[in-house]
């Protein structure tokens, strides 16, 4: 995404910058020249953006930014198209409400998208509700429905077409090893009043299983619970393996969504069931395991599955962003005409200006589905 060097006044924009990796503090609001769209990009008027655990890390220095992306934080955006750049093949309008997965850039007035990123925003949401949607419905989706399944390049397409053909062998005989939930299957969701849990927990519905939740006070279980979790239990007090355990029968959960890692790997690996899929995606307890963790998760034939969605390249976020917009994004809805409304919970919303506050409020692990950052107008 190219910068003018020498802009004049129009063409700059106000964006959050990190001189330094650091504390809350460390984030300073700045004038930047404003992103150009190259060829297949479309340039966002940014009206609302949303936190996202990895923006802290990159704050800190711990998490930079991919190879030629934006160094300002923002992993999701939404607004309305400002300019379309050459060679865009759909028919964006100046105005259409759309909102979008960046790999950076989203704490800014403007920011330039690869087209096949975007996503039209549902009519009766609003930008703010929007926002909430990208990065943690996109990585819910993926954790459920893609990782182990999807191919990364054009080389891997005949590796593709060998999958399609032992996937429908295996169907014939009932034995099907893509990843995606299934009907019926029990799916833990750890920290389930986050983004990606709050989420997760009505994604898990809409494919007809079953999803039970981990939180850290009761006001968050009661939260996941009105989504649909079938059940929650309070990791502070209580065992929740052996709850696990009991609320399946002693069968455990077919998939674990895990975001914490290190601290949690025994407790999952005793309430996982025999063929189960712990599907890790973040290490928020540490990333060091010490124990018979092989031995442990080989005696239940258990697959350890390991994703991240920044990192990825653009053909397969296009191709995620493709799906859930064709299988998910059309329950985001007027409630009288979708059997089953899917909905972003937001927790709160701070203005630009505050944005070391809404850092500090995630990180106090206070928040229960999104924190929305009003980008277009102070509060």
């Amino acid at each position: 995404m190219s910068q003018h060097q020498r802009p004049s006044e129009n063409n700059m924009m106000t964006a959050v910058c990190i001189d330094t990796p650091g504390g809350p503090e460390s984030m300073l609001l700045r004038n930047v020249p404003r992103p150009q769209p190259e060829h297949g990009e479309v340039l966002m008027r940014v009206h609302a953006t949303a936190l996202n655990r990895a923006d802290t890390l990159q704050r800190k220095g711990l998490y930079p930014a991919p190879p030629g992306e934006s160094e300002v934080l923002g992993l999701e955006a939404a607004g309305t198209v400002a300019s379309v750049g050459p060679g865009v093949r759909q028919s964006w309008g100046l105005g259409d409400r759309v909102m979008t997965l960046l790999s950076g850039g989203g704490y800014a007035e403007y920011v330039a998208v690869p087209e096949e990123l975007l996503m039209s925003i549902p009519t009766h949401l609003t930008v703010y509700q929007a926002a909430a949607i990208p990065e943690a419905w996109l990585t819910a989706f993926q954790l459920l429905h893609f990782v182990g399944l999807h191919l990364n390049s054009p080389a891997d397409v005949p590796l593709l077409c060998h999958a399609q053909l032992f996937l429908s062998w295996h169907n014939l005989i009932g034995c099907c090893p893509i990843q995606t939930v299934k009907e019926g299957e029990i799916v833990l969701v750890h920290a389930g009043a986050s983004g990606v849990g709050t989420a997760a927990v009505q994604l898990v519905r809409l494919a007809g299983a079953i999803p039970i939740v981990t939180a850290g006070s009761s006001e968050k279980l009661q939260m996941a619970e009105t989504l649909g979790a079938a059940a929650g239990f309070n990791y502070k007090h209580e065992d929740f393996a052996k709850k696990v355990s009991d609320f399946t029968a002693g069968r455990g959960a077919n998939v674990i969504l895990d975001c914490i890692g290190g601290s949690n790997w025994e407790r999952n690996v005793a309430c996982l069931a025999t063929d189960g899929r712990w599907v890790l995606y973040g290490c928020m307890g540490g990333k060091t395991v010490t124990g018979d963790i092989l031995g442990k998760l080989l005696s239940k034939r258990g697959q350890l599955l390991c994703s991240l969605l920044r990192s990825r390249r653009l053909q397969y976020k296009a191709d995620l962003v493709r799906a859930f917009s064709e299988r998910a994004l059309p329950h985001f809805s007027d409630p009288t005409s979708s059997p089953c409304r899917l909905r972003p919970v937001i927790d709160s919303m701070f203005s630009l200006d505050q944005v070391a506050d809404a850092h500090r409020h995630m990180e106090a692990n206070r928040n229960t589905g999104k924190i929305v950052i009003n980008v277009m107008n102070p509060q």
